[in-house]
């Protein structure tokens, strides 16, 4: 009898430092590194850990440097900044962080709302801080928001997606993720981009109307493999009617090695840290999973 291959590990890339912290009232700086050190000891190797924005626009993503200056000293490890203009891709370079994500939206309307410009002028924007990125040694990720859809009514994903990622992707990244941010992918919408545009970049989930963990299996049959996760499903953007938080990162961990894909993350061990995290945001965390662990 043939023997089956494996099927392919997935790359997890943990956001909650980030993105689900700054859905968060502010916490401690010391918080925020504990938190970085307790995801590395479960086996995570792949963290959003910070945003190079202003701090008084975004005081839950406070002193970025400092939290990069105290990062684990781990073999393997690969930490991203969030950078929003010119002048975060600058600051992230300066502390030393050689992996950057920046934002694009699909949608017009998210756009004007989340970064003050059209879609269109969104993308140059984009492309001239890829530049910059490129002069500095620095990996880069370009999340797509609303790639499968918006609250706003204005993103068909199946005609207006595979333009974008052509134009993105001239613009010469390192990789491209695409993002629902609002939660209204299906499994067959992901099949569908998946067919059309193929599967080498990330998938960003949003669990709004509760369809985060089956996009996930769908995404994981059509053959996607790098996947945005936040502990405990924390998260969402404040700039998208609904856009509740992410895909729980225990909630793909189980899925995943019940499939048989490995993480290489404990998930006994992650589970611990989503309690340590709701003990510190002073809240229980939307996950089903680790809520019905704590009992």
């Amino acid at each position: 009898m043939q023997r089956t291959a494996n099927p392919p590990a997935l790359q997890i890339r943990e956001v909650s430092p980030r993105d689900g912290l700054q859905a968060e009232a502010p916490q401690s700086t010391a918080d925020r590194i504990n938190l970085i050190h307790r995801l590395v000891d479960c086996g995570v190797r792949n963290i959003e850990v910070a945003s190079f924005v202003r701090d008084d626009l975004v005081p839950s993503m406070a002193n970025a440097e400092a939290v990069v200056e105290r990062l684990p000293q781990v073999a393997g490890l690969v930490c991203f900044g969030l950078v929003a203009n010119q002048k975060g891709v600058a600051r992230a370079a300066a502390c030393g962080l050689r992996q950057v994500t920046v934002t694009v939206s699909l949608s017009d309307t998210y756009s004007r709302k989340n970064v003050g410009e059209s879609a269109r002028d969104a993308v140059r924007t984009v492309e001239s801080m890829l530049k910059s990125a490129q002069h500095l040694g620095l990996y880069s990720d370009v999340v797509v928001s609303c790639s499968f859809g918006s609250p706003f009514g204005d993103v068909d994903a199946l005609h207006d997606l595979p333009d974008l990622l052509h134009k993105l992707g001239t613009a010469g990244p390192d990789a491209i993720t695409l993002a629902d941010t609002t939660g209204v992918a299906t499994p067959r919408l992901i099949s569908r981009v998946a067919e059309m545009c193929g599967t080498d970049f990330g998938i960003h989930l949003h669990d709004s109307i509760g369809n985060a963990l089956v996009n996930a299996y769908a995404a994981m049959q059509s053959g996607f493999t790098q996947f945005d996760t936040s502990l405990g499903g924390i998260g969402g953007s404040p700039f998208a009617p609904g856009a509740m938080g992410n895909l729980a990162t225990e909630s793909l961990v189980l899925l995943a090695h019940n499939e048989g894909r490995a993480t290489g993350i404990d998930l006994d061990s992650l589970l611990e840290v989503g309690r340590y995290l709701q003990t510190i945001l002073k809240h229980e965390l939307p996950s089903r999973l680790l809520q019905v662990s704590s009992n």
